[in-house]
């Protein structure tokens, strides 16, 4: 199975480039302590998680996006390595995976 991944696109800050790529493969989940939370969190099978932060969500909004937009990735080919560009609604502040 080839590696896909979400080019997720927005404005450089301090803690963002602008681009980050996010593996999808092996999510286990993708959640949010709250509607208008700040922070996303995708976590994998291998207990790693990628947090991604932005400013309040409005109506899971952020979580929505990405949970849309992993299905998307995952309808496409699984031969050829896919990357998936993806403009959040809310622009990231920082993504870091641990």
């Amino acid at each position: 199975m080839a590696s896909t991944f979400l080019n997720i696109k927005g404005p450089a800050v301090a803690g963002f480039s602008g681009e980050q790529l996010v593996s999808i493969r092996g999510i286990k989940t993708i959640r949010s302590a709250s509607s208008t939370s700040a922070t996303t969190l995708i976590q994998y099978e291998d207990g790693t998680t990628t947090t991604v932060t932005t400013a309040a969500q409005v109506n899971w909004d952020v979580l929505k996006q990405l949970t849309a937009a992993v299905k998307a990735a995952t309808s496409r080919s699984w031969t050829n390595a896919v990357i998936y560009d993806l403009t959040l609604v809310k622009a990231p502040v920082s993504i870091i995976n641990v």
